[in-house]
């Protein structure tokens, strides 16, 4: 193996049909700085000039100017519109289901049914107000933009309170056309399960919205437009033509 991994072959020299058109991203990227330098971290070292990104600058702490901005209260109407269709969605396919009185799989969507509602509506708020108000649609999400100064403290508390007004309206809308039964099953509120504590409530809810507000902070990333964050592409090209030997036995390339 070692023999002849050493001598590398044509398929070894040349980059793979895929990897077409990305060689000048990869000399650009990866190849424009030492190797001493981690690939995917690059980017982030010598001066600001050398950055192929633009980071935000911080958000001001109060913003008076926004309050005289109709994209401010554009943006708040948003919040409140999609905060409000997620809970109406959703809450009744909660509805629909925990009140199934046949009990049959096949009457109701299923527990399947309401991670999609859930899922999908999501899904389809934040595509829809994302170039208007970044599709928050969570207060916990606002909280944590606002704690990295992504935006300010007027914007965050408008949209809390937004959020928190479309919340309401939507479950209201629910009780007001199913109200037997939206009483009846208390709203479709979570409660522990049988055999765990609140503390082990509190925990998974703890952890749900890190990730959560973990996953919006990595998809909102300036770092992630850089080409030196392309860490599949360079790592296969530096590792197929520098070192042949490496790419054999981890599987990069036939022998």
């Amino acid at each position: 193996i070692i023999s002849s991994a050493s001598q590398p072959s044509q398929e070894l020299s040349e980059a793979p049909p895929a990897m077409e058109g990305k060689e000048e991203d990869v000399r650009l990227g990866a190849n424009r700085y030492s190797e001493r330098q981690p690939i995917g971290t690059a980017a982030q070292g010598g001066g600001a000039d050398e950055k192929d990104y633009k980071e935000p600058p911080p958000a001001p702490l109060f913003e008076a100017e926004e309050l005289t901005s109709w994209s401010f209260y554009r943006a708040g109407i948003a919040e409140f519109l999609a905060t409000f269709l997620f809970l109406y969605i959703s809450v009744l396919t909660v509805m629909g289901v925990v009140g199934n009185p046949s009990g049959s799989k096949c009457g109701t969507v299923g527990i399947q049914g309401i991670a999609w509602s859930f899922g999908g509506m999501i899904f389809v708020l934040v595509y829809c107000t994302a170039g208007i108000s970044g599709g928050h649609i969570n207060p916990a999400v606002t909280f944590g933009l606002f704690l990295a100064r992504k935006l300010s403290l007027t914007r965050a508390v408008f949209y809390m309170v937004m959020q928190c007004l479309g919340a309401i309206c939507g479950a209201g809308v629910v009780k007001g056309f199913q109200t037997t039964l939206y009483q009846g099953n208390g709203g479709g509120a979570n409660s522990v399960a049988p055999g765990y504590t609140k503390g082990d409530g509190l925990g998974a809810e703890i952890v749900g919205t890190f990730v959560l507000v973990y996953t919006v902070f990595s998809a909102t990333d300036a770092k992630r437009s850089a080409r030196d964050s392309h860490v599949p592409v360079s790592t296969y090209v530096h590792t197929v033509h520098r070192w042949p030997a490496a790419a054999t036995v981890f599987g990069f390339v036939n022998d």
